[in-house]
């Protein structure tokens, strides 16, 4: 019978959201592959050090008991040659990963599809927004992030930005347009209508499945990390409860700066559509930009 992915939460994730990799990439970088090849097989017997997404991998993968629910699938521009040390410090570090794509400098962002992927994470934000504009929950890295700290072994912790993430950027679209006073208003009067989805609905709604299925050791706990406020917290409740997703904790901000509440929440990693956003959250737990919405279009030259 065929190896299948269906019915598996599955995570496309590059070598440098994995591993930290940053000195390595300088080469890279600098278009000088057989020197970077040469230094990571100089180096195979040298496992990578944690990257900014480890902690999220490892949890969940611990999900993987008596049945497999989690598939982490190495998607990565690194060389079928470099990516032999990939695969070596996945295995020092006790990470179960089997599967692996390595593009050599091309973009890997088209196998998202038959890998079935419900989340890619990535230090290239070109490969991030073809993800997402090809319907697919996609996030940069902030590779100088912290690490997630490990003061909840057994529970994978994940906390969400709400307007161009979990829903749609069709209220964010209002305030840059119109001001925070029309924002609060155009809430206020369809509080009662659910908002469209974001990139990030089928992930939730994956782990969900995830934390519902459980296990005896592992569980899930979500977050919404918000900067509206009331009356604006009405309706985003209430599209979730229109999901059938409930979420553990909620934070409306109403605008004050989300890092030192991540830093007590401590997830394994976060999501936003706001590089200010993103950038605060850094300083204290793993942080990823959605390259979504209004606020992430690309402006043409000023005339």
């Amino acid at each position: 019978m065929a190896a299948s992915l269906d019915g598996q939460l599955v995570v496309a994730i590059s070598s440098r959201a994995l591993f930290d990799f940053e000195q390595e990439n300088e080469l890279f970088e600098q278009g000088d592959d057989r020197a970077y090849m040469r230094l990571q097989l100089e180096r195979l017997e040298q496992p990578a050090r944690p990257g900014v997404a480890f902690s999220l991998v490892k949890k969940l993968l611990a999900f993987n008991g008596d049945a497999k629910r989690v598939e982490v699938v190495i998607l990565s521009r690194n060389d079928p040659v470099s990516g032999l040390r990939v695969f070596r410090s996945a295995q020092a570090s006790r990470l179960e990963i089997e599967r692996g794509v390595f593009t050599k400098g091309r973009a890997p962002y088209g196998y998202l599809r038959p890998l079935q992927a419900n989340l890619f994470l990535s230090a290239s934000p070109g490969d991030v927004r073809a993800a997402l504009d090809q319907g697919f929950a996609a996030a940069t890295v902030h590779t100088g992030s912290v690490q997630a700290r490990d003061t909840y072994p057994n529970e994978v912790r994940i906390a969400f930005d709400g307007d161009a993430v979990l829903f749609s950027d069709e209220a964010e679209q209002v305030f840059q347009r119109a001001g925070l006073e029309a924002f609060q208003s155009h809430e206020k009067r369809h509080a009662g209508k659910p908002l469209p989805p974001g990139p990030f609905k089928p992930l939730l709604q994956a782990l969900h499945r995830l934390q519902k299925e459980g296990t005896a050791t592992m569980s899930i706990r979500t977050a919404l990390v918000t900067a509206r406020s009331a009356p604006a917290h009405d309706r985003a409740i209430r599209t979730l409860m229109n999901w059938n997703i409930e979420i553990d904790e909620a934070m409306f901000l109403g605008g004050l700066p989300k890092g030192e509440f991540l830093r007590e929440f401590e997830p394994d990693f976060f999501f936003d559509d706001q590089t200010g956003h993103v950038n605060s959250a850094a300083q204290h737990v793993p942080a990823g930009h959605v390259v979504s919405g209004v606020a992430n279009q690309i402006k043409g030259p000023a005339t």
